[in-house]
């Protein structure tokens, strides 16, 4: 089995897709489910098959639930965010999802149930940065966190609502992009 950081080509169905962007544009309309955490960011996880050099992603997991605000998480990711995060309009303690870590162990069940790996966690960028007005890159954050961690970060941009994009980047790293091809069903 190819190494993850060998990837050529993540494969994403255009259902997946459309999971995912309808996922961010809930979010961000402020319409939460039941025992969703009330913040207007969308995070998941993306499981699938690997074969050879590609990835294809069979299964999007949202999640639903931010431990940021839960110790010790908190006080870890305080610590990320003031050495790391770069200012933005959103306040720091409102930045840096950290997925309960109960949903996360029932997506890594549900995962291992349909004989699914885990490849990455997807995260939207909403906000216009200098220097990357799209924001479809990682940033310095989004790396840290992404350190040793053996997945992909998958960027959702989605600064224009109307045209929204994704990349994939293998540990968050900006010079390990990995082409995401969004497959007709």
């Amino acid at each position: 089995m190819t190494q993850l950081s060998q990837i050529d080509r993540i494969v994403l169905p255009q259902s997946g897709w459309d999971e995912i962007v309808s996922h961010c544009r809930r979010k961000l309309a402020g319409e939460f489910l039941p025992g969703e955490s009330e913040i207007r960011r969308a995070y998941g996880i993306l499981a699938g098959l690997q074969e050879n050099g590609e990835i294809k992603i069979d299964y999007v997991l949202p999640v639903k639930k931010n431990a940021r605000a839960v110790e010790p998480l908190k006080t870890y990711m305080d610590t990320v965010m003031e050495k790391y995060a770069k200012p933005s309009k959103t306040p720091m303690g409102q930045r840096g999802w950290i997925t309960d870590p109960l949903e996360l162990k029932e997506c890594y069940e549900v995962c291992d149930q349909k004989d699914l790996q885990i490849f990455g966690t997807y995260h939207m960028h909403i906000v216009a940065w200098e220097g990357d007005p799209l924001r479809d890159m990682p940033t310095v954050l989004d790396t840290v966190l992404a350190k040793n961690s053996n997945l992909f970060t998958f960027i959702i941009a989605m600064v224009d609502e109307s045209n929204p994009s994704i990349k994939a980047f293998y540990e968050g790293k900006s010079e390990q992009e990995v082409p995401v091809v969004i497959e007709p069903v």
